[in-house]
């Protein structure tokens, strides 16, 4: 999970892969992408169809892209805790269609101020642990929900959560693919190093089988508290108290200070161009520089006509991605206390220096940064009627984050190893008090040079990415309905009417 490989595989893979060569080539394409829910209102693609419809739902009441990814991404928390949960921080890279804007969320979680390397050394650890109390950072998903929907919402914030309190509640039948990560010996193994963890997680000390409905209504309350109270009841009220015991209990450093002071940042989005195509990123601490860089090492270079999968095209893609994550490595950090070279790293001339050191015929094995002269995560993609379009990962960082879950709130808290910087001391690796963690899974759109936004993608738990999605290849006609009743059945299990006035449509949504 350190190294984003098959997310960024797939990233320069779609965008370096005319379509017509990309569905030819067996078991790639749109048969392994993310689905699409389609609607009038909009359009949502997410990991798992409960998640999808709830999205759909809001979208038919009159929701902004963004209320659909709240109330996706807190269904996705409950149907799928192997990779994201509240207790995760976020990302987004956001289309504006009114303002014709991009903008970019960094909801990193910081580091406890009291995690420093004296800390580990204390005891006896000598690198960032994978595992357990010292691995987790301050969640940030929250903070970025509620920043976000203040910006572009539309809804009323508590009715956001409806669905996923009530499957929480209720409970829903687990599916085969979570099924599987979820039952992997490893993870099952890093559950097992906390109790709480497996009382929520494996029901009668075992994962659930497929098809067994689980429930988890820890975290039903949970979502019923930040329905009702915000962001701050998460980080100020009963959920803080919860997590800041089990921190207290476990031998962990963070505070009420470190969870009141979590604020998400809003961050401009880096780009580069690929013959033909603007991409765009989220700038450091994530990681999305790496990916620009090795667009820019590729584009130095025709495409073979051989195909994106021959040997040739596969081989060049594996070495850009080695120079441009070394260079990663040595200089990118938390912007705050650290000045990332962004613009030297994303130059042609940087770019020809290290694309110099490819042997087409041979793999480098020795991969070093070059010297600058100078003084199973998720995702998914929601648009809406207007044309705005968000581009959204949450994730706790590992399966199942740090293993560590905080009593009676039911989510599993997310883990800066491999993201957080090291002890040692070098300027872009030395864990310092509060930084914000270089995570690996970031957003990313590209557009076509004319400026039509014509893509969001990219799957950090998936290896290809989701199919363009296009904010005129659909129509409106559908009147929204007002807000359901709090805590109802999710919307898309209604009774559903068929209107003559809308026949593109197969159902509408009641009033119930």
């Amino acid at each position: 999970m350190r190294v984003p490989s098959f997310a960024v595989f797939g990233l320069l893979l779609a965008i370096t892969s005319r379509p017509s060569t990309l569905h030819a080539q067996a078991g790639v394409g749109r048969d392994t992408g993310r689905s699409m829910t389609i609607t009038q209102r909009g359009i949502a693609a997410t990991s798992h169809i409960l998640a999808s419809q709830t999205a759909t739902g809001v979208l038919a009441r009159g929701g902004s892209a963004v209320d659909a990814a709240i109330a996706a991404n807190a269904v996705l928390g409950l149907v799928e805790p192997t990779m994201d949960g509240i207790g995760g921080d976020l990302f987004v890279l956001y289309w504006d269609a009114k303002a014709k804007e991009y903008v970019g969320l960094n909801g990193a979680g910081l580091s406890p101020k009291a995690l420093t390397p004296a800390h580990l050394a204390a005891k006896g650890v000598k690198t960032m642990p994978t595992v357990g109390i010292d691995s987790v950072t301050v969640p940030g998903a929250v903070d970025g929900w509620a920043k976000m929907h203040a910006r572009y919402g539309k809804l009323r914030w508590k009715d956001l959560f409806d669905d996923a309190i009530y499957y929480a509640e209720q409970g829903f039948p687990v599916t085969e693919i979570i099924r599987e990560g979820w039952a992997l010996p490893v993870n099952v193994a890093k559950l097992k190093t906390n109790p709480e963890s497996v009382r929520v997680y494996l029901p009668n000390g075992l994962p659930p089988a497929i098809s067994q409905l689980f429930r988890n209504p820890d975290l039903g309350r949970a979502y019923r508290l930040i329905a009702a109270g915000g962001r701050d009841a998460f980080y100020k009220g009963e959920i803080a108290t919860a997590i800041l015991a089990t921190s207290r209990k476990l031998g962990g450093t963070m505070t009420a200070e470190d969870l009141a002071a979590t604020s998400a940042e809003w961050v401009e989005p880096i780009s580069t161009d690929y013959r033909g195509w603007r991409v765009l990123e989220l700038p450091p601490s994530t990681q999305g520089i790496a990916a620009l860089e090795m667009l820019n090492i590729m584009a130095l270079k025709p495409a073979t006509p051989l195909g994106p999968n021959s040997p040739a095209e596969v081989h060049k893609r594996i070495e850009s991605m080695k120079l441009a994550y070394a260079d990663l490595r040595k200089y990118t950090a938390d912007p705050r206390t650290y000045t990332p070279p962004v613009q030297t790293l994303l130059s042609p001339e940087w770019a020809k220096q290290r694309a110099a050191l490819i042997d087409p015929a041979a793999a480098n094995c020795g991969v070093v940064a070059g010297k600058i002269k100078q003084g199973d995560t998720t995702y998914l993609t929601v648009v809406d009627r207007d044309g705005n379009m968000a581009s959204w990962i949450e994730s706790v960082a590992h399966v199942f984050g740090s293993g560590v879950t905080a009593k009676a709130w039911g989510s599993s808290c997310t883990t800066g190893a491999g993201v957080l910087p090291s002890t040692r001391p070098t300027p872009t690796s030395l864990l310092e008090a509060s930084a914000r963690s270089t995570p690996s899974f970031r957003p990313s759109w590209r557009r076509a040079r004319s400026g039509s936004a014509s893509g969001l993608w990219v799957a950090r738990t998936s290896p290809w990415p989701t199919r363009n999605l296009s904010p005129t290849s659909w129509t409106t006609g559908w009147t929204p309905r007002p807000p359901s009743k709090p805590r109802a059945s999710p919307s898309w299990m209604r009774q559903a009417a068929t209107s003559r006035s809308s026949p593109a449509s197969a159902w509408r949504p009641s009033s119930a």
